[in-house]
């Protein structure tokens, strides 16, 4: 079976003095290997993902096991799963579900190698006297080890 450690080491070696970068390797015990890249300075072009996909092609010996590869750009509906993710995906909407079930959805305003900072923002009546709500913002600082889940939220605004 094609080990992990070396599609990722094949992958890293690619894509290093680009702004390309790595976000999963998975090798299927059927030696079906997907690789997810993504670009922090811009889109991901299909051309990106098959000049991975020949390099490792290249890198790989068919005659001694053979393999399924597929090379493409982690979905919208995944979730994050890289620092360099978190980093490009700031002002967008994200919904964060933390280890203890609560989900916090806003945006996505800081991120550091500690966490994240996410913006809310909702309407609440602060004045009983007052018929409008108003409009509360809250920033919440969010730590990775708290984090079950991060996705970006798809909106059609």
């Amino acid at each position: 079976m094609i080990q992990e450690e070396t599609i990722v080491r094949l992958v890293k070696e690619k894509l290093e003095g680009t702004s390309k970068f790595l976000v999963e390797v998975k090798v299927k015990p059927s030696n079906k290997i997907l690789i997810f890249i993504d670009d922090s300075a811009q889109g991901l072009a299909i051309s990106d993902c098959v000049e991975l996909s020949r390099y490792i092609e290249s890198h790989l010996d068919r005659e001694k096991e053979d393999f399924e590869l597929e090379v493409s750009s982690p979905g919208m509906d995944q979730p994050l799963l890289v620092f360099q993710q978190y980093t490009k995906s700031i002002g967008r909407q994200v919904a964060v579900i933390l280890k203890d079930g609560v989900k916090h959805v806003g945006k996505l305003i800081a991120a550091d190698e500690n966490g994240i900072v996410v913006e809310k923002t909702y309407k609440e009546r602060t004045d009983p006297s007052k018929k409008k709500k108003e409009l509360i913002t809250e920033h919440i600082q969010i730590r990775f080890p708290e984090m079950k889940e991060t996705r970006k939220m798809v909106s059609f605004n």
